[in-house]
Formats: structure tokens, sequence, C-alpha cells
């Protein structure tokens, strides 16, 4: 039996679907999701079986203008993962075509892409006709030789068994990477960590966009099977603070109770989740904050 396994990175604008698409592909929820831009931070990975091959998911962050170290950080990340991967997936919405983010991720493409294979994934083909698809293919392959077009939703499925059989196919051979039953090479911690900002991002939609960080300070396993997990959230103000918590404390139980619940959907178990909020208002400018993040914070400087 010849196995294979690799590495491939989807890249492409913020909310192009990579992180849904990373999930489809695994089977489960390793990758935040939520309507906001920018969520993804770390380069999460997700693994997925496909016959013999072990497909290891590089998710990026989405590729945009940084503006601020922590935007310098993540658009590093982003390139990183592309830079080290033996396949690269660009993503483009199919309703947006092509942006000037888009032409921007084509242009940097020329320089990373040597030497590797890159296809090209139209994602959202529910929310366009099928004139409006193929002209959006043929201009972005006349702006670059990609090896191969997939038309997916990422959301609904469609197309995405056939970008997966055809990666499983595209990857060296070689030993599995990873062993069969793991799905992400982050630790729990982190995924725990992510889980609380998602439902914290979902809940506050506008008002803390990106000025609050969530890290798990301790994990303790417990004789009965459960863990308890302490987790702090980092706001840059006090009125913040005040924001997080709710009237009342009202929010901070409602995303306690929300994270909670999927934790344990996620990990099968009881779960005992116990959540802070703390003032930092230099949180932006912390290396450790980075290091939790799983970004490199020398990779934030103009």
């Amino acid at each position: 039996m010849t196995t294979r396994a690799g590495f491939v990175a989807l890249i492409g604008e913020p909310n192009a679907g990579k992180s849904t698409l990373t999930n489809q592909m695994v089977g489960a929820k390793v990758s935040i999701v939520t309507h906001k831009v920018q969520t993804t931070r770390a380069r999460i990975r997700g693994v997925a079986l496909e016959g013999d091959s072990q497909i290891v998911f590089v998710d990026t962050p989405g590729l945009f203008r940084p503006r601020r170290r922590l935007d310098r950080a993540m658009v590093a990340a982003a390139w990183g993962g592309a830079a080290d991967a033996d396949i690269i997936v660009m993503m483009v919405e199919a309703h947006r075509g092509v942006t000037k983010g888009v032409e921007t991720i084509l242009e940097q493409l020329e320089e990373i892409g040597q030497g590797r294979k890159i296809a090209l994934a139209i994602n959202k083909i529910d929310r366009v006709k099928s004139d409006v698809l193929l002209a959006l293919t043929k201009d972005l392959n006349e702006r670059f030789d990609f090896v191969e077009t997939f038309m997916i939703s990422a959301e609904k499925g469609h197309g995405c068994p056939d970008l997966r059989a055809w990666l499983a196919k595209e990857l060296p051979e070689g030993p599995w990477l990873y062993p069969e039953d793991q799905i992400a090479d982050l630790p729990m911690r982190m995924i725990a960590a992510e889980i609380t900002r998602e439902k914290l991002t979902l809940r506050l939609h506008q008002e803390l966009p990106y000025q609050m960080t969530v890290e798990t300070e301790s994990w303790e396993e417990r004789k009965d099977g459960s863990a308890r997990v302490d987790q702090m959230i980092y706001v840059m103000r006090d009125g913040h603070k005040g924001i997080v918590l709710g009237n009342k404390g009202e929010t901070i139980k409602a995303v306690s109770k929300a994270a909670r619940e999927e934790l344990e959907e996620f990990m099968g178990r009881r779960i005992h989740l116990f959540l802070q909020v703390k003032v930092r208002p230099n949180w932006l400018e912390e290396k450790e904050r980075y290091s939790e993040m799983g970004l490199d914070f020398s990779d934030g400087n103009a």
C-alpha cells in the first residue's frame, strides 16, 4: 500500500470560506467560523483522510492590507503557511469575483508558487448564475496558470469530494504525519480558547471586533473524566470589560454556556468552564499573547 501525506494551504481574502472548507474537509469543526472578517489568527491545521492519503489543511488567516502589528503578524502567518505547503488552493468568492485583494494575491502567487501545484477553488457558486461562473473561471485562469479549477460550495459541500479526491492523489508519497484519529494539531487549550472567542465574537458583533483575545490559563483533568478549564478574556479598556460581562453578567454567562456546550460536544465529555475578564491596555503589543495565538510577534514589525 502506497501512502501519501502532505500540507495543503488554503489562501484567499478574509471571508472567502477557508475555515468553512477546512471544517467541511475534515468533517469536524476545527476552525473558527464567524461572519466577521479576519477571525482566523493562527495557522490551524485540520487533518483529513481520503483513501490512503492524509491531507493536512493549513487554514491561513485571510490576506488583506495590514495596518497594525497583529494584522502584519497574521498576514506573515498566511504567506508562511502557503510557503510551507505542498499544494496551494486559492479560494475566490463567486459573487465577488476579481477584487483588488484577489489581484494582489495573484501577483504574490507568482513568486511564492514556484515549484508548487496551485489549484483554484471558486466558492459560494450557489450565489451566481452559470454564465457568470464560466466568465470568472476563464478570467482567473487567464491571469494565472492554475493546474485545476474546482467549483464548490464549502458550506453545502458541493464539489468538495472532487477537490478532496484530487488533493489526495496529488500529495507526495510518504508516511502519514499524524495519528489516524487526530483531526487537528492545535493543542486542546488553544482550540478551547478559539471556541470561546468565536462565541464572544458572535454575541458582541460590532461592539468589540478585534480588541479582545482569549487564553486558556489552566486545564485540570478530574477523576470523574471531566475537565475544569479556566480562561482569561483580555480586553483593552474598562468599558470593554463591561460589554463582555453584560448587564448583571448575562453576556458572559451566555458566552460561557455556549462555549462549554460546544467544547463538550467536541470532546465528548463534561467540561467545567470558568471565564474571567481582565483589562490589559497593551495586549496587542505583548509577545506572550502572540505565542498563545500561534503567531510570531516579530512578524508584526513594520
